[in-house]
């Protein structure tokens, strides 16, 4: 689908480092959660944000909040996921919020669309950071054929344009693929606009 693209390795293994280190004082001021949907399903990812708000979902439905459930702000987006923004998204805005999910052994992401912001003509840009995962992409329907590609540690996707509203996921991880992460695991960073 047009506006969907992959950029191998925009991240090199150095920047991956200072990435995760990054994250690791995101975590420390707004601690991962065990997220749940609407329905009541536990999600299999854990997840968190940076930004000036933040993804959420519980019972009361998927939004954007100005502070991390326990009630401190969320914390600034890190400089090296900004550079990736900034080099790769096409606009001249920065984003409004980073998503951090957390995948342990397991862990997938159902086919879903981002359709929480106010404004889809803004690019989503996600990286990936520890083992690969197989992200699965498809068209603005359910229905439509979907394709897969493996997203290796420090690989770069963009969703934009036509792809905006795109159908995608993450069907799993080969866990232990990569040393980055200690004990293994994936972590991918989703930076949008929320207005």
């Amino acid at each position: 689908m047009q506006g969907v693209r992959v950029v191998r390795g925009a991240l090199d293994m150095a920047r991956q480092t200072q990435l995760l280190s990054d994250l690791r004082e995101v975590a420390r001021a707004a601690p991962f959660l065990a997220p749940v949907t609407p329905g009541g399903r536990k999600m299999s990812v854990r997840m968190t944000s940076a930004g000036r708000v933040g993804w959420v979902t519980d019972a009361r439905g998927y939004r954007y909040e100005a502070r991390h459930p326990s009630g401190v702000d969320w914390p600034p987006i890190p400089g090296i996921a900004l550079d990736v923004w900034r080099t790769w998204s096409g606009v001249d805005r920065d984003p409004d919020c980073c998503l951090v999910n957390l995948y342990g052994e397991g862990a997938r992401m159902g086919l879903h669309q981002d359709r929480d912001e106010g404004d889809f003509r803004w690019p989503v840009v996600s990286i990936s950071l520890g083992d690969e995962g197989l992200f699965r992409v498809g068209g603005t329907t359910r229905a439509a054929p979907t394709r897969s590609v493996w997203l290796r540690s420090g690989d770069v996707a963009i969703l934009s344009g036509d792809a905006r509203l795109a159908f995608h996921g993450i069907d799993r991880i080969r866990f232990g693929s990569s040393g980055l992460l200690r004990d293994g695991g994936r972590i991918n960073l989703t930076m949008r606009v929320v207005d």
